[in-house]
């Protein structure tokens, strides 16, 4: 496939080079209506004697008289199969009065749409049904998608290669799920930071050292959970990519070519990161100095105001940034030439990427929860805790068998989200490139679709 930008994941494209060219339309029959061709003459004949017939005769109604013209006693041919809706008065023929096609002929020449079509054929086309659908050799079809094809793409991706998927979004979710739980047992429920949280006349050494161990304990699985991710997101793009053209690929391969680009995707979002917390630090900086100078109703308001400005261009960002990964990855880019990439695909799309995300975060957010508040409240239940203590109102702990419960449910949550929030961000990425830069044919080639792009696009979704 090309390289400018570049499509590196599906791999080079079969050769569609030599095809030796053929006929640029159908063979001449050898039996035309009224066209037939002379008998074959005798020596005598040639010297200018009569036409004779031949003592070896064709059975009777599968031949034409040799004159040209059809006698009065036969009828003209019947229209060949393939055509349909002729004229009145004009069985089996042209509009014009011309001899109908003979069989053989399939349909009208490109172009002609129907009744009222280009050049006034009406009885061309009349049952021709359009464009033909677009090559779908893995699970999106190769042209620009609406917002179901996506879902459905991602869906398709896990439910097609649901042992290399769910593999990967399983050792995830363990990952980010059991160190969400040891942070719980282990820091977030101990006694001395619980009371010196609580407390509201807990001294200030009490009140530094329960935040530095929620600091500290939140910190480590804040890197754990970074890491899984940017794994995650890694290998799920490289199959995703691979599913669109119809390619398995094993969680080893996917490694294997998603491994030099993993520092570049560090580097990626701990630049974000850094992006977005300057972004709060500058919203909020102002309020905050103001109330430090004593300014209690005017910090107050100051802050609020700063802290939703930043949060609009935090959203902004992120969702202008949002395809810097996939392409990333998928482009073999550095770290700034993928976040200028993103920018320019997202360029006048952005509300409509807003909306695919904010929806995507909506379903993946309703499944989550329908699984995993089932496991809580079992959790709670089995393990003798109260709604308080559920809720994390009352200043309580939760044991280890709620937290233990809580995590399963959890884990499977994530296990079957996290393959979909990925999938949608490649798939978009993709109907992107598409939209803008004809990705479909390079698709296609790397694929081995015969002539897409040749004929008429088919219908194009408007959302």
């Amino acid at each position: 496939m090309t390289d400018t930008p570049g499509w590196a994941s599906p791999g080079s494209a079969p050769s569609s080079e030599g095809r030796e060219p053929g006929p640029s339309g159908p063979a001449e029959p050898a039996d035309r209506p009224g066209h037939t061709a002379p008998a074959p003459q005798s020596d005598a004949n040639a010297q200018g004697a009569g036409v004779k017939w031949s003592k070896e005769q064709p059975p009777p109604g599968q031949w034409s008289a040799p004159t040209g013209a059809p006698t009065p006693q036969q009828a003209p041919p019947p229209p060949g199969p393939g055509w349909t809706g002729q004229p009145p008065g004009n069985p089996g023929g042209y509009a014009g009065g011309h001899a109908g096609p003979p069989g053989g002929y399939g349909g009208p020449p490109a172009g002609y749409g129907g009744p009222g079509g280009p050049g006034g054929h009406g009885a061309w086309g009349a049952g021709w049904g359009g464009p033909p659908p677009a090559a779908k050799p893995g699970v999106i079809p190769l042209r620009p998608l609406g917002v179901g094809e996506i879902l459905d793409g991602a869906v398709s991706t896990m439910r097609t290669h649901w042992r290399t998927v769910l593999g990967i979004s399983l050792a995830v979710a363990v990952l980010l799920d059991t160190s969400m739980v040891l942070l719980q047992g282990f820091v977030l429920n101990d006694a001395v930071v619980q009371a010196s949280a609580n407390d509201p006349n807990a001294s200030p050494h009490e009140a530094l050292s329960a935040l530095r161990e929620t600091m500290i304990g939140t910190g480590i699985v804040s890197v754990i959970r970074s890491v899984a991710i940017i794994i995650a997101t890694a290998l799920l793009t490289t199959i995703t990519s691979r599913a669109v053209l119809g390619r398995p690929v094993s969680a080893g391969e996917a490694w294997r070519e998603a491994r030099p680009q993993v520092p570049k995707l560090f580097g990626l979002l701990i630049l974000l990161g850094l992006m977005f917390a300057g972004v709060v630090i500058v919203g909020v900086l102002p309020g905050f100095l103001l109330l430090l100078a004593g300014n209690k109703y005017g910090g107050a308001a100051l802050l609020a105001l700063g802290i939703l400005a930043a949060a609009v261009v935090v959203v902004w960002l992120g969702i202008r940034f949002y395809l810097s990964a996939p392409a990333l990855m998928l482009e073999r880019q550095g770290i700034l030439k993928s976040l200028k990439r993103s920018g320019k695909l997202v360029r006048g799309a952005w509300w409509r990427t807003f909306g695919i995300v904010l929806l995507t975060l909506l379903i993946t957010g309703i499944v989550a929860s329908i699984i995993t508040i089932p496991f809580t409240v079992i959790g709670a239940a089995v393990g003798g805790d109260s709604a308080g203590d559920l809720l994390g109102t009352s200043g309580g702990h939760l044991g280890w068998t709620a937290l233990i419960v809580q995590g399963i449910g959890a884990l499977i949550g994530t296990t079957l989200t996290l393959p979909i929030s990925a999938g949608v961000t490649v798939l978009l990425y993709i109907d992107q490139r598409i939209r803008r830069e004809a990705l479909d044919l390079d698709l296609a080639r790397a694929a081995g679709v015969q002539g897409h792009g040749a004929g008429a696009p088919g219908p194009v979704p408007g959302s």
